[in-house]
């Protein structure tokens, strides 16, 4: 088979639908062999990985515009240039990244990540959410199969563009086998570089109101004035949007002193980070799939984690999840598992196993799958 992919996510994001893209790209394509060939669309922006990097079927092909003007010739201003004109013939494009364009003859296969933007609009950008909101579904409807990260992301396709289900199939995101228990002496170093003195709380994601670092920040400064622990918060994440509010929680409740963030980690930090948390909390209200508790989970992390979307079933009982949206139960959380480090170390040991479930060599099994038959012609995968 000859497959193309948008590759742009994966050299553009370093977090969230980067992350995804380039873990299951990097699983599928040791899953190919020689009579397959794969175009991996690039970037304008960013200069192609040495040819090196690939298998010898794996083609880079640069796009003509930067991705923001390339969005805009597609799907803002809908110029009908087939992505052919750079793949060349293919059997099969796939669009990991929420957006199709136009494509002359291949089967069209559409990735969504989340519905977000619908489900919880006051969440999101709202210049983004109304190019989501216009663009999405023209994608989803010219689309031959979709993808979705999670049941729930899929169920929520369904509601929402009234989908046959046959038309929409899981793949998940998987978790690398460098995110482990550590051993202690193998952690000093990430401790030093991020000044981790003191014990601490962890959370990690990129910095946007959807994420609820704000709830989190107020949250824990008040468990913490009631129940006097030690602990610190620690947020590392790239600053999103919408992020002034989780600062503006900082000063309003006087945490300088024990609230820090990090800024963007890059990836081989964050085993180690994990490592040394003594809880990773993740209060999001909505989430596609969620993996920085699917991270924390296999590094034996204990998690604490709301009840909403698809968090449930990539945790499963490995976790302490609460309702969103509740503050009072999130402080009550953070005191009970902070004060109790048996309930902690119960969790933790159930982590790995629980994260066991998902790895990038099942998606990619899957993903390949989905690709055989959508190019045999048939409906439905």
């Amino acid at each position: 088979m000859h497959l193309a992919v948008d590759y742009t996510p994966a050299a553009l994001q370093g977090a969230g639908i980067g992350r995804y893209t380039r873990g299951l790209i990097e699983a599928l394509l040791p899953l190919l062999d020689e009579q397959d060939r794969v175009t991996l669309l690039y970037p304008r922006e960013k200069a192609p990985f040495a040819r090196s990097s690939w298998p010898p079927f794996v083609r880079i092909r640069r796009l003509p515009l930067p991705d923001r003007y390339q969005t805009l010739l597609w799907h803002r201003l809908r110029v009908p240039l087939p992505v052919e004109l750079w793949t060349g013939p293919v059997d099969l494009f796939h669009a990991p990244n929420f957006l199709l364009p136009p494509v002359r003859r291949a089967k069209t296969l559409l990735t969504i990540h989340d519905l977000a933007f619908l489900v919880r609009p006051q969440y999101a950008y709202p210049p983004l959410r109304r190019f989501l909101e216009q663009t999405v579904p023209r994608s989803i409807a010219r689309a031959d199969h979709i993808l979705a990260d999670s049941q729930a992301s899929r169920q929520d396709a369904i509601r929402l563009f009234g989908l046959d289900p046959a038309r929409v199939t899981v793949v998940g995101a998987g978790v690398g086998p460098r995110f482990r228990p550590l051993p202690p002496s193998s952690l000093a170093s990430v401790r030093a570089r991020y000044h981790l003195e003191a014990p601490f709380v962890l959370s990690v994601s990129t910095l946007e109101p959807r994420k609820n670092f704000d709830g989190l920040v107020r949250a824990f400064a008040r468990a913490r004035r009631a129940a006097r622990f030690p602990h610190h918060l620690v947020i590392a994440g790239g600053k999103g949007w919408l992020y002034e509010p989780i600062f503006a929680a900082v000063e309003e409740e006087n945490a300088q002193a024990f609230v820090h963030f990090l800024g963007f980690i890059p990836d081989e930090d964050l085993p180690a980070l994990y490592n040394l948390a003594d809880l990773f909390a993740f209060p999001s209200h909505y989430e596609g799939f969620g993996l920085p508790v699917l991270e924390a989970l296999a590094c034996g992390t204990p998690v604490l984690c709301t009840d909403t979307s698809s968090l449930p079933e990539i945790a499963g009982d490995a976790a302490w999840l609460i309702p969103t949206d509740d503050p009072e139960a999130l402080e009550g959380a953070l005191i009970h598992l902070l004060m109790h480090p048996d309930l902690r170390a119960s969790l933790a040991a159930k982590g790995p196993a629980q994260a066991a479930h998902f790895t990038w060599d099942a998606a990619a099994q899957r993903l390949i799958q989905v690709y055989q038959v959508l190019i045999m012609n048939h409906t439905h995968p």
